[in-house]
């Protein structure tokens, strides 16, 4: 019976001590707030891209012709058309040059051509025909003068028509002719060269490298191994400046323009698919990849900034396809 009575309290104390126990709420999460979003990292564009330390332009003016140069080699070497520099220099066939020949360097100024000024030519006065009358006997200047004969008044019959055409005001006035606006020259601004300076590089071909740039060892671009027939693409946007294989050690060849500032040159092809003057975007074909003029199947690339070899790989994306 005690024992009893004793799981009895025993069993009433733990209920009211439950009872009286601190109760701590459970968290509650507020969801009618969405999550702020994670930030989302930039994709790498040009701009993110390495550029070289910028530089002025040092092309000289002239150029003596030496052994063993072509007008292609001549303008590869200092950024410019060959056709243009053919052009400056009077020269008919690009593929005759002289040793010892001076060449210019720079579009020549042309002489501006002084233009007369337009003058009016001169309106000959013709004398008015009039019928002198003897003067009168009255006083005052019209006595004297001439009485005109010309032009005649018109009689109209009376209509509505006739008292407006005479009405003083209803004369429509002649509108001025509209001068014309002078040609504006646009001015090159500063800005302008640091797009040039912008370039969205992309790779031409994907495969090993061969060789790096090396300036001490006349190494003036990168070689890219690959396959016979192997797609080559455009690096950048731009202009094909030449097509062929006019340049000694550089087999069938291909040279874009990008801006006044850059050119890359893609050599060793077997087979050229572009055209002199056509317009490429990055990554189109503009090639295949060949041996012409090399030891093995390869790519060589080479970047130049006003005609001087730099460095690819400080210019190409860093993922490099394999």
């Amino acid at each position: 019976m005690d024992m009893r009575k004793l799981s009895v309290v025993l069993t009433c104390a733990l209920i009211f001590g439950g009872c009286t126990s601190t109760r701590h709420p459970a968290p509650v999460s507020d969801r009618t707030q969405a999550p702020a979003p994670a930030a989302k990292s930039a994709p790498a564009t040009a701009a993110t891209q390495p550029q070289l330390a910028r530089e002025p332009d040092t092309r000289p003016e002239t150029y003596t012709v030496r052994r063993g140069d072509t007008l292609y080699s001549i303008a590869l070497d200092h950024g410019l058309d060959y056709k243009e520099l053919a052009e400056w220099n009077a020269i008919d066939n690009p593929n005759v040059i002289r040793i010892g020949q001076q060449l210019r360097l720079r579009a020549p100024v042309s002489a501006a051509v002084a233009t007369p000024l337009k003058t009016t030519p001169a309106i000959q006065a013709k004398p008015v025909t009039g019928t002198a009358i003897p003067p009168s006997s009255g006083t005052g200047p019209a006595a004297n003068e001439a009485v005109k004969s010309q032009p005649k008044g018109v009689k109209l019959p009376y209509s509505e028509q006739a008292l407006a055409q005479l009405s003083p005001g209803t004369a429509k006035p002649v509108p001025a002719p509209a001068a014309k606006p002078e040609p504006r020259v646009e001015e090159k601004s500063a800005s302008n060269d640091e797009d040039d300076e912008k370039v969205d590089w992309g790779w031409p071909t994907a495969g090993k490298l061969l060789s790096t740039f090396n300036e001490s060892t006349n190494l003036k671009g990168i070689g890219i191994a690959g396959k016979q027939g192997q797609a080559i693409n455009a690096s950048a946007p731009g202009k094909v400046l030449y097509s062929g294989d006019g340049i000694r050690g550089y087999g069938k060849l291909v040279i874009i323009k990008h801006n006044k500032v850059f050119l890359s040159v893609y050599a060793h092809n077997n087979l050229v698919t572009v055209k002199e003057g056509q317009a490429v975007i990055k990554g189109q074909k503009i090639a295949e990849m060949g041996n012409s003029d090399a030891d093995q199947v390869k790519l060589h690339f080479e970047v130049r900034r006003f005609g001087k070899p730099v460095d690819p790989l400080r210019l190409l994306p860093g993922d490099r396809p394999g």
